[in-house]
């Protein structure tokens, strides 16, 4: 079988095969994903932006059309930084392919080879011993191979031996690919994409392959002989640009004084960043100077490796942003929290991410339209949920109240699609927000830290729940206004008589309306009177006091609680953003647990 020519359809069926191989190596590229850092998702990222672009294109016959859409939809879904080199470098061929309908193999390996540099240009430090070294080395062995044949098929064959030569030299370019003994897992998944093309048009039926069903690999046990290196910054960032004119190099130059492993995609309508840093929430703010931001991702390095190479227990815990809680507990508990959405201005903000509490309120006196929120995307917890059943036995999910978010609905929607049977995933609706959540999140916590099984801990949330409770203070009106939660008329009467109201949730979880007062004093002193019936009626085994930027006001609380119950709080922390949209500047609010059923 020969091949003269390739057209867009020729094309699209090529990244069919080559996505379908890389999906059946999935698991082994995360484990041997050791650079930049050793997070274990480099296999599931190129999945991602390869399923993306199959998803998203129709394919042409004339192939300038195809590449066209194929670069587009890959700058839209490129996840990881090998998904975002994968993409950049497609760009570079959509841009060379000019207005081909269909291409010779001399013609396209002449694109290909055109087309590297836009690869190498993506990255603020570009390094050898990457997809960046195969896909340069790939790019020639076709381009040389091209001035001799006009057979698609023998240079595909030629080009993929030198790509697969030029993945066993990585280890030599890169120490930690030595100290490891792999090879640079980009740079495989991309020679399993030259590979899945190669064996579709082997196997002489196009459709007929791609048919075939496959089961995906896992044999690759190799993780546990990897150390990995201390991460420096610890999020993985990504976001998505759109604008009249984006200028790469700005956002580029812009991101290498906040972090590392910078790497800039795109043109001057579109970019999609990604690179290591601190500070995710100073960065979407710095970004929104440079176009309109549609889209933000942001992985925690030191939970991934956490999953990896240091678990506690074989029970992972996930509960969202709302649960307000000490970021040192998180830390030592191996707390994994699933953000939910701010939207400020058509900019989904990942709430406590990239949207912190101080930011918020900086952003409320520059915005015209009052933020709304949204539960995460079920992708994001879809893709979550299938990394921590790779590394644990079981996973439990605690999630804010579903009367007041589709949170809950949509953990129960992810652990449904990935644990069919529901012996794996455990999702409780807690029926609680804020503080109340917190506490639940971290007795949860120290039950499988205890060694207890996933069933003895649903046990034991289901009997805290009603056993929890919040109360918050609400220092003004003017947010829940501004929120459409009181209507203006009310807002303004409340105004007027200095009310000062208590709001709680109801046994099912439902916001209410507790109590109110005409001073800040009266209230305070009411939420004391409540605190402290509830501890004559059962004792307060633990509380914890969160504030929206009213810490003073907080630790006047901790101390009238502390002579209440004879104990400090066990945390004192600010609430989410998503939380202060409602509650407003100078909420404070009491969560607690009693010890025994109130009478």
């Amino acid at each position: 079988m020969k091949i003269r020519y390739v057209n867009g359809k020729r094309i699209y069926y090529a990244f069919m095969a080559g996505a379908r191989e890389v999906t059946q190596q999935r698991v082994h590229l995360n484990k041997i994903n050791v650079f930049p850092v050793a997070d274990g998702d480099t296999g599931s990222n190129l999945v991602s932006t390869l399923n993306h672009i199959l998803q998203s294109v129709t394919p042409t016959v004339s192939i300038n059309e195809t590449f066209q859409s194929i670069a587009d939809a890959s700058l839209a879904g490129a996840r990881g930084n090998s998904g975002i080199i994968f993409a950049q470098f497609i760009n570079g061929v959509a841009s060379e392919v000019k207005q081909h309908q269909v291409m010779t193999a001399q013609s396209f390996g002449q694109t290909l080879v055109k087309s590297v540099p836009y690869a190498y240009e993506s990255m603020a430090n570009p390094v050898e011993g990457t997809m960046l070294t195969v896909i340069k080395t790939w790019a020639e062995a076709f381009h040389d191979a091209g001035k001799k044949s006009n057979d698609f098929v023998e240079i595909l064959n030629h080009s993929l031996e030198q790509a697969r030569d030029s993945l066993m030299k990585t280890p030599e370019k890169l120490e930690i690919l030595k100290r490891s003994k792999v090879v640079d897992s980009g740079a495989q998944g991309f020679v399993h994409f030259l590979e899945g093309i190669t064996n579709m048009i082997q196997s002489g039926n196009v459709r007929q392959y791609l048919q075939q069903q496959f089961v995906q690999k896992d044999d690759y046990q190799l993780t546990e002989t990897i150390t990995p290196e201390e991460v420096n910054f610890r999020y993985c960032t990504e976001g998505m640009i759109k604008g009249s004119r984006v200028s790469l190099n700005d956002i580029k130059k812009k991101l290498m004084e906040l972090g590392d492993s910078v790497i800039v995609a795109g043109n001057e309508n579109l970019c999609r960043f990604h690179f290591h840093t601190n500070d995710p929430d100073q960065v979407f703010l710095d970004m929104r100077r440079f176009g309109l931001i549609t889209e933000q991702k942001v992985d925690d390095m030191v939970r991934q490796q956490d999953a990896l190479f240091k678990r506690k227990s074989d029970i992972a815990l996930v509960t969202d942003s709302i649960a307000d809680l000490p970021a040192n507990f998180i830390d030592e508990m191996q707390v994994y929290r699933i953000p939910l959405q701010v939207m400020v201005e058509g900019t989904p903000f990942l709430d406590q991410v990239t949207l912190t509490t101080p930011y918020l309120f900086q952003l409320l006196n520059q915005v015209e339209e009052y933020p709304t929120s949204s539960q995460p995307p079920i992708k994001r917890v879809t893709e979550t949920l299938s990394f921590l059943l790779q590394h644990y036995e079981k996973v439990l999910m605690l999630s804010v109240s579903g009367q007041n978010s589709g949170t809950w609905q949509t953990f129960r929607q992810a652990a449904k699609e990935l644990d069919q049977d529901g012996e794996r995933v455990a999702v409780i609706d807690t029926r609680k927000n804020s503080g109340a959540e917190g506490l639940l999140v971290m007795k949860a916590a120290e039950a499988i830290e205890e060694g207890k099984s996933l069933e003895e801990v649903v046990e034991l949330v289901n009997k805290w729940i009603p056993l929890t409770h919040i109360y918050v203070s609400v220092a003004t009106f003017e947010y829940m206004v501004r929120g459409g939660r009181v209507s203006p008329m009310k807002g303004k009467l409340g105004k007027w008589l200095n009310l000062k109201p208590i709001v709680s949730l109801d046994e099912n979880g439902k916001g209410i309306a507790f109590g109110s007062a005409f001073s800040q004093k009266a209230n305070t002193h009411k939420i004391m009177g409540i605190v402290e019936k509830h501890h004559q009626e059962a004792a307060v085994e633990r509380y914890c006091v969160v504030h929206a930027d009213a810490a003073e006001k907080a630790k006047e609380y901790a101390r009238e609680l502390e002579k209440i119950t004879g104990k400090p709080p066990v945390y004192i922390t600010e609430i989410s953003p998503i939380v202060a949209l409602n509650a407003g500047r100078g909420a404070v609010a009491v969560a607690m647990v009693q010890s025994s059923p109130a009478k």
